[in-house]
């Protein structure tokens, strides 16, 4: 082992997203993880390190349980949450491990059961009453959820999308409505979305309001899921067979950013600084520019967010968001495919899986393996995933230049 400035996945694997009444937490993640080691071609008894997501149980020890069901090889385990980062944040651990030549192949999973789960809020409100008591860090604060903005997740994203639109026009509800159309559109050619279903603009705009101007379409779907991913050094993938080496993709960039210290509101979380400075960095580390990137799958929690996220993650030019959209390119066939897989909207967001399921989405497509959905000639995408609080994973992979034999 040694250290190495290239990592690949090696091999990456998501379940169906959706209801699974019938499997726990750790099923879901030994059925993803046992999928990632058979499409990489190797065995638990080569991996040498586990990084583990989970948000909603994290202190349960999800990386000790699955290697129970899966192989207890006495390796280091991982434990990760990290908001809607985790499951970028367990693959940044394994790549780390890999890069630093710790381990020749590292294992990252993300599993949630999220179904029935509601509204997602940020977990400080409290009762009001007509006195308040000081107690913990706050001390005696007023509720704020409802006075000030809101705490529930459409709400937050509502307002980051509508403060867009005030800040540099062109924004409508039809226009976000219009993202939630496409997503839901692309949603139909993946199997494994949780929803596969593609609703009419009056649908869309007519569906049960759940925080202006976010219907109830365009938000994420709580769902049940697991995604995991094997990373290898690129030493180790030239020892491995030709077939494994086409299908490895390379990552070009992997980067994690939280916020820096800013002066401002405190009260609207900002969503924007830390993604623009993630997205700046993985261009730097893969070389490219964003007209460079033939798919992206970006955090489409909510259908403004995925608005937003364009120009954080520069796919167009400061303020040109909405035109961006309009002009087509994010639909499959347009310059710049965003969220071919459906997005969280349909797709689903199982919180710690969705940042590794949407790498898996861009790796299909490298490979040449999506599908009906497939992008043609797809040599390169980025993978975004943001949790408040605030987390930003941002991965660049590119296509194996491995040709199959003749």
């Amino acid at each position: 082992m040694s250290a190495s400035d290239e990592v690949w996945i090696l091999g990456i694997r998501m379940t169906k997203f959706g209801k699974h009444l019938e499997l726990d937490t750790v099923d879901l993640a030994a059925e993803a993880a046992m999928g990632a080691l058979a499409d990489a071609g190797i065995t638990m008894k080569d991996v040498g390190v586990i990084a583990a997501g989970n948000l909603m149980n994290a202190s349960a020890g999800i990386g000790q349980q699955l290697q129970k069901q899966i192989g207890q090889t006495g390796i280091p385990v991982y434990n990760v949450a990290n908001a809607c980062a985790t499951g970028a944040t367990a693959l940044r651990t394994a790549i780390m491990a890999v890069k630093a030549g710790e381990v020749d192949y590292g294992l990252a999973v993300g599993v949630e059961k999220l179904a029935g789960a509601g509204l997602l809020a940020g977990g400080s409100s409290t009762k009001d009453a007509d006195t308040w008591t000081p107690k913990g860090r706050y001390g005696a604060v007023a509720p704020v959820d409802g006075r000030i903005g809101t705490e529930t997740m459409p709400g937050v994203f509502a307002q980051i999308g509508t403060e867009y639109g005030h800040k540099y026009g062109g924004t409508s509800f039809e226009l976000f409505a219009k993202i939630s159309e496409k997503n839901h559109a692309h949603s139909t050619l993946n199997p494994l979305a949780s929803y596969q279903k593609r609703f009419t603009l009056e649908q869309i705009m007519n569906d049960v309001m759940i925080a202006y101007p976010n219907t109830r379409a365009m938000c994420s779907a709580n769902c049940d899921g697991a995604a995991a991913a094997v990373v290898c050094n690129g030493e180790t993938l030239k020892s491995l067979s030709l077939e494994q080496r086409r299908r490895a993709v390379k990552v070009s960039a992997s980067v994690l950013t939280t916020d820096p210290y800013e002066e401002g509101c405190q009260v609207l979380p900002n969503v924007n600084t830390l993604t623009r400075k993630a997205a700046e960095i993985a261009y730097a580390q893969a070389g490219i520019a964003p007209s460079d990137l033939d798919l992206v799958e970006l955090h489409d929690c909510f259908a403004t967010a995925e608005l937003v996220h364009y120009d954080n993650l520069m796919l167009c030019e400061v303020g040109g968001a909405a035109d961006f959209f309009n002009s087509g390119a994010t639909w499959r066939d347009g310059s710049t495919p965003v969220n071919v897989s459906g997005g969280l909207e349909s797709k689903g967001h199982p919180i710690a899986a969705t940042g590794i399921a949407n790498i898996w989405e861009i790796c299909h497509h490298l490979r040449g393996e999506a599908g009906d959905r497939q992008i043609e000639n797809a040599k390169v995408g980025l993978a975004h995933v943001i949790g408040l609080g605030s987390a930003c994973g941002v991965h660049i992979l590119e296509k194996s230049r491995v040709k199959s034999a003749a």
